[in-house]
């Protein structure tokens, strides 16, 4: 399919470097935060707000499902491997980059947490859903991009096409 599927966690740059990624390699973009803030007529956090994380999870694999696409970058929500179905569908679609991006960095970029639309239960924190998620991110991604603090986008995007050429996943 040809396509590339950047994931980790909020705040890890997936939308933005997706976009600078697919001008780079003159491909399409697909960010499925808004595939799934069209489907439902809500914003993510109100999705979350007012029908919980477990009906989000649901919905987020549901729109990871329905992509059929050839030659995009793909930027799921830093959830969608929590869901078995969605983690398998995304590989099926290409290789997989994981964005690796130190919780304090994480921290720093997320200044919104409670309208963010962060899949998260309460009480939880950024570094609990770190925790859950990181070990799922390495189990799918094909390639993992460490991102080291402070490091502009423009340089995560060449680290992440280096990558995948030294891979030969980029084709």
């Amino acid at each position: 399919m040809d396509n590339i599927t950047l994931t980790g966690m909020p705040g890890s740059g997936k939308s933005t470097v997706g976009v600078l990624l697919a001008k780079a390699l003159g491909r399409g973009f697909v960010d499925v935060d808004l595939v799934i803030q069209e489907r439902e007529g809500a914003l993510l956090q109100e999705i979350l707000d007012s029908r919980g994380t477990a009906a989000f999870l649901d919905i987020e694999e549901r729109a990871v499902l329905s992509l059929d696409c050839r030659r995009h970058i793909i930027a799921p929500g830093g959830s969608a491997l929590c869901r078995e179905g969605a983690a398998r569908h995304l590989r099926a679609l290409g290789p997989v980059v994981y964005l690796n991006v130190p919780l304090e960095e994480l921290c720093q970029r997320i200044q919104n947490m409670s309208q963010r639309g962060i899949a998260m239960e309460p009480g939880q924190t950024l570094a609990d859903v770190l925790a859950y998620r990181d070990p799922l991110y390495r189990k799918y991604a094909d390639l993992t991009v460490d991102c080291p603090p402070g490091q502009p986008l423009d340089q995560t995007v060449q680290l992440v096409q280096a990558a995948l050429k030294d891979s030969g996943l980029l084709r």
